[in-house]
């Protein structure tokens, strides 16, 4: 029985992790990110606080690499149960701690969007009605379109 509690939010997160993959494979220089729509279901206390990242790609120096670290954390941000469910604490909680890092980091145009993503992700950790209910493919979404708009 649990194993199928487990099975079925895993699978929705290798799907959406295969989404991500393919929606950035080679970052075109000096394409500036567009904005995404600002998800409505962002809390205020989602939003991190204005910093240095302002800037076309936020506080990374290239498309390449905001492409890059957005894609990986956005797709290892669907991962986070598996490493939840296979008790590996130490792996998690950095996950989380990079995630969190990423989210400060990213355009401004993908902040608000990303802080949810990231919400819900770690929220998924304990409460697998996120990936069931569609709360993870709703906060993934966002992302997924500023990675497809901006990372061809």
């Amino acid at each position: 029985m649990i194993s199928k509690n487990i099975a079925r939010p895993l699978t929705a997160a290798a799907f959406l992790a295969a989404l991500v993959l393919t929606g950035c494979s080679a970052p075109q220089a000096g394409s500036a990110p567009s904005s995404a729509a600002a998800s409505s279901t962002a809390s205020a206390s989602a939003t991190p606080s204005p910093s240095a990242t302002s800037g076309p790609f936020g506080s990374f120096s290239s498309a390449a690499e905001a492409c890059t670290k957005i894609s990986e954390q956005a797709t290892g941000a669907t991962l986070l149960p598996l490493s939840a469910a296979q008790g590996k604490t130490a792996e998690l909680e950095q996950f989380k701690a990079d995630l969190a890092e990423t989210a400060g980091r990213v355009p401004d145009s993908l902040k608000t969007d990303f802080a949810n993503l990231k919400e819900v992700a770690v929220a998924g950790v304990t409460d697998q009605t996120v990936f069931s209910s569609g709360k993870l493919q709703a906060a993934m979404a966002p992302v997924t379109t500023w990675i497809a708009t901006n990372c061809n």
